[in-house]
């Protein structure tokens, strides 16, 4: 079955952008311009199309990235609407590992924000080509120019207008095309579908010349032929500068800016031209590195098309009520027929297609054959995990993991009877496999069910989903701080294991071992200082069991312990004695008598708080932060408002934002983040579940 659409002709894209920026809302009108839709839906009415979780559309954001395709002329485009609070950022990271270009939306109003800055720079991390959408011209305090200037200040890139706005707030009716030098206006009596060319505006024909000539400047630095011909005073042709611009979004060394409006239905279709334009294909992509398999350091090379061996990365995993257990899968290689068989390398385990679906958000659409640089979805696969390579079984490859942030929150939770404790617990199974930063387990000292998340919206959108989604009624305590604890001292310790059977046999074992503080971050080591020629290899193999069991929990409350050093310095053994149960329980021992002999600390989870508060607040601001043990680490002055920067313990954050809104009467805009652990001012001296 021949392809339907040429690999040159695909973009696969995410809209990445702060919470409330306007990524759905631009969403739903990409899908009624290119006719996927033919009623536009709308966030506040929780009739998006992209929004088709109950939860999202009772809070008006986005909770899961979606999936969807629609065509613009003969581009297929495949989008992942993804979310903007700072809660859900593994959706961003895993959709910006399989995307090969992204739309960034700023607020004409705000710019940029603190979580427009967290997505870019993960957007960086995967080097993911971006071209940038200035939403909400229309709003009071708009300012296209100012956006882009913040772009280039806080962002660090090369933003480069590519449009101006005609007018602004209430007067904003379309915008200039610097390039071709036409001007653009939407009709509003058809939801926008009309864009009708008009006569540049007279009062902007001087500064459209003039960002024109900035514009051509900048794009031509990154062509050494059209930079000849521009000092030589030589017309430029449109598609030359076209296809300069597009040559340097790939590089990622230039970022177009467009204006619109996407609520007033402005400019949308612009975007569209530019994604389009810009906006590599998955052939623009260089070749992917992996490995033979997860323990080899081997390299293979792959390019992207459909001539090479099948492989592709499952990005999310998702529960369908309809179709049950749904594997997104980006192709990188090769194609994939219904029928067929994959091959998963990390659970070394075969798979059969039974069906292959593209997704319209919650629509599916059955087809028979994927080709590389598809984002598709199969249902029934049993061990796929987010970050799990599928790939042909003669020729296997494993491509590199997706890293998610580690859980920070803890909360406990019970179902409200009995009976529906397995189906909590089922549920739970279910979400986890979807949700790579959400947790579950059974604290064995009070028997509780614990689920732990990055902040208190992830663990209330999951006691939530539990009810709408899965009819369970689940009583959830209050959310409880994610303690670690490590050491700050180095100190030795022995330890003798002997015992005598019942048959007189004696079971021996000697360890001395060494435990010190690691670099932060660098979590458990072990290290062997005794001569491995000394030691058999089963005795070895369980005194490296022994260490892993020994620092699995802290010497002082029992929390996980990190960043330790675990070093054997000797070992004693007895003929016909010796046994490896011996060594083992010596090594345990040893590790947990020397942890408590150096210094033990707890450390607590600290957080980078972002405030943008008005000026007249500032000081009731900054007070409750210090309140809370904060640090400030810096104010800037944005027009009326003031950012603040700090580092709170996400122990004193609980219910900030109730205390945030009444002090600034609601004209707030606050994100947190996790930032690092430290040592906690008070140690803690019991469980706090």
């Amino acid at each position: 079955m021949p392809r339907e659409v040429d690999i040159a002709n695909i973009r696969n894209i995410g809209i990445i952008a702060h919470i409330d920026a306007g990524k759905t809302t631009t969403t739903e009108r990409i899908l009624f311009y290119t006719g996927v839709v033919h009623k536009i839906g709308e966030v506040d009415d929780g009739t998006a199309t992209m929004d088709y979780m109950e939860q999202e559309r009772n809070r008006g954001i986005t909770i899961t990235s979606a999936a969807t395709t629609c065509f613009w002329g003969t581009t297929q485009i495949n989008i992942i609407d993804t979310p903007g609070h700072v809660d859900f950022t593994a959706e961003v990271q895993r959709s910006l590992r399989v995307l090969d270009g992204a739309v960034g939306l700023l607020c004409g109003v705000a710019g940029v924000q603190p979580q427009t800055e967290t997505v870019w720079y993960q957007a960086n991390t995967y080097k993911v080509p971006r071209i940038a959408f200035v939403n909400k011209m229309d709003r009071i305090g708009a300012n296209f120019l100012k956006v882009v200037s913040m772009m280039r200040e806080k962002l660090n890139v090369n933003a480069v207008p590519l449009q101006l706005a005609i007018g602004a707030e209430d007067k904003f009716v379309g915008v200039v095309d610097l390039l071709e030098q036409k001007a653009y206006t939407f009709d509003e009596n058809d939801d926008g579908s009309t864009v009708r060319e008009i006569p540049i505006p007279e009062d902007m024909i001087e500064e459209v010349q003039q960002y024109r000539t900035q514009a051509i400047e900048a794009i031509v630095e990154h062509d050494d032929g059209l930079l000849e011909r521009f000092f030589m005073n030589e017309e430029i042709q449109l598609q030359d500068l076209k296809a300069t611009v597009r040559k340097a979004v790939k590089n990622v060394s230039l970022v177009p800016v467009l204006a619109g409006s996407s609520f007033k239905n402005k400019g949308v279709q612009l975007l569209l031209n530019a994604i389009v334009d810009y906006l590599p294909s998955p052939n623009d992509a260089p070749s992917l590195e992996g490995h033979p398999s997860a323990e080899s350091d081997d390299v293979i090379v792959r390019s992207i098309n459909d001539n090479e061996p099948f492989s592709a990365l499952a990005f999310k995993i998702l529960t369908d009520q309809f179709v049950g257990r749904l594997t997104f899968i980006r192709l990188y290689s090769g194609k994939l027929s219904v029928g067929e068989t994959v091959y998963n390398p990390i659970a070394d385990k075969k798979e059969r297609v039974q069906k292959l679906l593209r997704m319209h958000a919650n629509r599916r659409e059955e087809i028979a054959e994927v080709y590389a640089g598809d984002i598709i979805a199969i249902p029934g696969l049993r061990f796929a995990k987010t970050g799990d390579t599928l790939c042909d079984l003669k020729q296997t490859i494993v491509y590199e993991k997706i890293n998610f942030a580690e859980p920070v929150i803890n909360q406990s939770i019970e179902a409200k009877t009995l009976a529906e404790q397995d189906k909590m617990f089922e549920a739970l199974k279910k979400m986890a496999e979807e949700d790579p930063t959400f947790r579950y387990s059974i604290d064995e000292d009070s028997g509780q069910t614990i689920i732990s998340g990055v902040g208190e919206l992830h663990l209330e959108i999951i006691v939530d989903r539990l009810k709408t989604e899965f009819n369970i009624i689940a009583k959830a305590g209050k959310p409880q701080v994610a303690y670690r604890e490590t050491i700050q001292a180095t100190y030795r310790q022995d330890y003798t294991y002997q015992r005598t059977l019942a048959s007189g046999k004696v079971q021996f074992g000697y360890v001395l071992v060494e435990v010190k503080p690691n670099e932060v971050g660098k979590g458990f080591q072990f290290v062997n200082n005794v001569s491995s020629q000394v030691i058999p290899a089963p005795f070895m193999q369980a005194i490296e069991e022994g260490a892993k069991e020994g620092t699995l929990v802290g010497p002082k409350v029992g929390y996980p312990l990190v960043d330790v050093v675990v070093s054997l310095e000797d070992i004693k053994l007895v003929e016909g004695e010796s046994v490896d149960l011996g060594y083992k329980i010596a090594t345990v021992s040893a590790i947990r008598e020397a942890l408590r002999h150096a210094s033990p600390t707890i450390l607590e989870p600290i957080f980078s708080v972002e405030i943008t508060a008005p000026n007249e607040t500032l000081g009731e601001v900054i007070a409750d932060i210090n309140s809370r043990r904060g640090r400030i680490e810096g104010i800037d002055q944005e027009g009326t408002m003031q950012i603040i920067k700090a580092k709170v313990a996400l122990s004193e954050m609980f219910g900030y934002v109730t205390t945030l809104r009444s002090i600034t009467q609601g004209r707030d805009i606050y994100t947190m983040k996790f930032s690092h652990y430290e040592p906690t001012v008070t140690q803690q001296s019991n469980s706090t579940y």
